[in-house]
């Protein structure tokens, strides 16, 4: 079966008003230029030395490779969020290695260094997880999604066929901004509460937390604020913003945070969509 045709199975399921409310939601997101959100992110996370990784869909950094280089460019960190923003549960493993090989084919055409990586939609199937090993990537970024590493704290491993994995997985935690801003019609201050929140509770374990908060939604002018309150919160009590690329790297040598820091927190955002035409190919 074709990828598109998986893919329409896909769109069955989120038929009627659920479509037509995003695609509108979407259209005003999107008044915003994708340069300018980048930029609202890029400035929020200066004052606090603070570092954001982006898992990009490849075909459409090929696409923009402007826009994908820049942020490469600003210190910030781009990682693999499939070719096609498809999801997988949809997919042959033969289609989710083709989706997976074509992506870094593309950030290799690019002359962008990849490490991590994160399924679109955050769906995995017993497959993904043994082609993130298969192609070498450090950490993945959205195994960590499932409910049953809801209490995990800190960086760990996946089992694989008999064996501990090779990459590393993050705790993520379910507060994304599409949930706070898109399901519960949160408000910049809702926002910064609850990042808030989950920064103490992290603080509190010494350990790690990861946010998926797309440029999309945290980058727009009414809530970029509730992310900067945030870092100055999570700085306060301590923390450690870097890239993911660099938490791993640095935890598996150390086994401690850098700088001895009480936490690490890892702000990371999906791009899937750099213009509003993009997201609309994405439905027809």
């Amino acid at each position: 079966m074709s990828v598109n045709i998986n893919w329409l199975r896909h769109l069955k399921k989120r038929r009627g008003q659920r479509v037509v409310t995003q695609a509108l939601r979407m259209l005003r997101f999107h008044k915003t230029p994708f340069s300018t959100l980048l930029k609202n992110i890029f400035e929020a996370m200066k004052p606090y030395d603070a570092k954001f990784t982006f898992p990009v869909v490849a075909s459409l950094a090929l696409k923009n490779p402007a826009l994908t280089r820049e942020i490469a460019r600003s210190g910030h960190e781009v990682a693999v969020h499939g070719f096609k923003h498809i999801k997988y549960v949809y997919c042959t493993e033969y289609q989710q290695d083709d989706d997976i090989k074509k992506a870094l084919g593309a950030f290799a055409e690019l002359g962008i260094p990849v490490n991590g990586f994160r399924a679109p939609y955050n769906a995995y199937t017993e497959y993904t997880p043994k082609l993130v090993e298969k192609y070498g990537f450090l950490w993945d970024g959205g195994i960590g999604l499932n409910p049953k590493y809801k209490e995990v704290t800190l960086p760990f491993r996946v089992s694989l066929n008999g064996h501990m994995s090779s990459f590393i997985c993050l705790p993520l935690s379910d507060w994304s901004d599409d949930r706070m801003i898109d399901d519960y019609g949160f408000q910049s201050h809702q926002v910064e509460e609850t990042l808030k929140r989950v920064i103490k509770w992290a603080s509190e374990k010494h350990g790690v937390v990861t946010f998926d908060l797309h440029p999309i939604r945290i980058g727009q002018p009414q809530y970029i604020n509730g992310l900067r309150r945030a870092l100055a919160y999570g700085t306060e009590l301590g923390g450690w913003f870097p890239t993911v690329t660099e938490a791993v790297k640095y935890w598996c040598k150390n086994g401690k945070w850098k700088g001895d820091a009480a936490f690490c927190c890892l702000m990371t955002g999906d791009i899937d969509n750099f213009f509003f035409l993009d997201y609309l190919k994405r439905l027809v």
